[in-house]
């Protein structure tokens, strides 16, 4: 029982529900950490007593005993101090983010290597408009190679060319979206 204090008439620790809300967090971190491959794992700052855990659970395959092994590793978890489980849910929440910003720039990358192909000249000049420092002798070459070479099904040495180009290009001054 909690119990409230007599002076105050304020409660003295936190409710069941929060309880079970900040246990079921950790339940999820734990999840979250069997997600993970094991150089991932590494990168984390995990001790060697959860590392171990962890890398423990991910071996197991049957469902009822991961989900036993699962539990344990949360209840490790939970008796970690919260700057720790903070530093690892940081760390998971960084990674994703970079992931999903880099996955967004490649495919931003691949959309204009495709309309510099298909469009030619009118996607060239939109390119440059963002991109005045570009060259545009160079990537117009690149584009109607890119383009022969899809036409005559020759490997792809100019279309990756181009990607090449477009990536340093988009990474030396990142476009205002």
């Amino acid at each position: 029982m909690r119990g409230i204090d007599d002076d105050t008439g304020e409660f003295l620790g936190p409710s069941r529900g929060e309880q079970r809300r900040e246990a079921l967090a950790v339940l999820d971190l734990a999840t979250a950490l069997m997600a993970q491959t094991p150089a991932r794992l590494a990168q984390l700052p995990l001790g060697e007593e959860l590392l171990a855990l962890v890398l423990d659970c991910q071996r197991i395959t049957a469902q009822i005993a991961r989900k036993r092994q699962t539990q344990f590793l949360a209840k490790n978890l939970r008796r970690e101090d919260e700057s720790a489980l903070d530093a690892i849910r940081a760390a998971l929440s960084h990674d994703k983010a970079d992931t999903r910003r880099e996955s967004a720039a490649l495919h931003r990358i691949e959309a204009w290597r495709d309309r510099l192909i298909a469009e030619g000249d009118v996607a060239l000049s939109e390119l440059l408009q963002d991109f005045p420092q570009a060259d545009r002798q160079h990537l117009r070459q690149l584009a109607r190679n890119a383009h022969q070479e899809k036409l005559q099904n020759r490997p792809p040495h100019a279309y990756r060319e181009l990607f090449r180009e477009l990536r340093e290009l988009m990474a030396e001054t990142p476009a205002q979206d």
